[in-house]
């Protein structure tokens, strides 16, 4: 009897081993479908951003994907975030630690002319964004301007002290005929119940290599960066604290949209009117809205299980015609320069 029994026993594991190693594979190819499952940028009824002339005098910004943005007035030269290295999906989700790609920054900076850099600013230091501050700096003599959190991963790239500075709320910075002003604003609500994804700070050196967990967000900024020929302002996530830009005019909104979709209709209108209808900005242009896992210099959306930028496309369109029919809605376009004032209209 006892022998039946264990040969039932076996039997029923069997079957229970089985099915769940089919609901696995189930799952996963589910999972990988949807993951796959995104949407073409030709898909999206958005104006692709005016090309600046190579010989125009006006102060451009490149968009390198995500939130990282070169500012030029072809004599000083400001770089917002520093993400080149791209960690794989596989790294990202098995937490494998990861490090700078030497060869892609290296290729970067020699093939978009980045040899006249004078800072490097953070919007908030999760990987995304900072991830290659250090390396960068390292290969200029570039500032590293952002948060206790920013010079803590400075200090692991070994970058010296004199080139990292801890900036004051509000406080401005000169740089050439740049001027950049840090203010305080909070991420976007986009993890679990609206918290804050890898909330916290880094609070010592951040020595590579290192899981992507390690870059905490630290505080994140409203940067402003004012120029004698205009103002832009880079908001790099959809977080805002009401009323914080009142007093700021500007003339261009670089306008992060990443999982904005998520957070609802109502919340992304008041995410407009607190940066862009307050600021009467004239020009808009979303950026952070592909996916930061694929190849740097390859763009593309994030899968629709995680974000419809479509549907953010059409509510930014909304709101620019409720109550800003002058500010013009732009695509930026990867590693082509946008003359940003005076504008150039897309027949130019």
């Amino acid at each position: 009897m006892l022998l039946v029994t264990i040969d039932v026993l076996k039997r029923i594991a069997i079957r229970i081993a089985i099915g769940i190693l089919t609901v696995s594979i189930v799952g996963i190819a589910t999972l990988m479908l949807m993951w796959r499952h995104r949407l073409q940028l030709a898909d999206v009824a958005l104006r692709p951003a005016p090309v600046a002339a190579q010989q125009s005098n006006a102060v451009t910004a490149t968009w390198f994907g995500v939130s990282t943005l070169l500012f030029d007035d072809g004599e000083t030269q400001i770089l917002i975030d520093g993400f080149i290295s791209r960690p794989t999906l596989s790294e990202i989700l098995l937490q494998r630690p990861v490090d700078n790609d030497a060869a892609m920054i290296d290729y970067a900076l020699n093939e978009y002319r980045m040899g006249r850099l004078a800072a490097i600013i953070p919007v908030h230091t999760h990987f995304d964004h900072a991830m290659d501050i250090g390396a960068i700096a390292n290969r200029s003599s570039a500032s590293i301007l952002g948060s206790e959190s920013a010079a803590n991963i400075a200090r692991g790239a070994g970058v010296p002290e004199d080139q990292i500075v801890v900036v004051s709320d509000g406080a401005e910075y000169s740089f050439g005929a740049f001027s950049v002003k840090m203010i305080e604003s909070v991420h976007g609500p986009v993890g679990w119940r609206g918290e804050i994804p890898l909330a916290g700070s880094i609070d010592e050196p951040l020595v590579l290599p290192a899981p992507v967990v390690a870059w905490r967000a630290g505080c994140s900024y409203s940067i402003v960066i004012s120029h004698p020929l205009g103002t832009t302002i880079v908001q790099g996530s959809t977080g805002f604290i009401e009323g914080a830009l009142d007093e700021v005019q500007a003339d261009v909104v670089m306008l992060g949209v990443g999982l904005l979709e998520g957070l609802g209709h109502d919340y992304a209108q008041a995410y407009w009117q607190a940066v862009v209808t307050a600021t009467g900005a004239q020009l808009v242009f979303p950026i952070h809205f592909d996916d930061y896992t694929r190849p740097y210099g390859e763009i593309e959306l994030i899968p629709k299980v995680l974000d419809n930028f479509a549907i953010t496309v059409q509510w930014l369109e909304e709101f620019n015609a409720a109550s800003d029919l002058d500010t013009q809605l732009y695509m930026p376009v990867f590693g082509q320069p946008i003359a940003l004032y005076p504008a150039e209209s897309p027949e130019a």
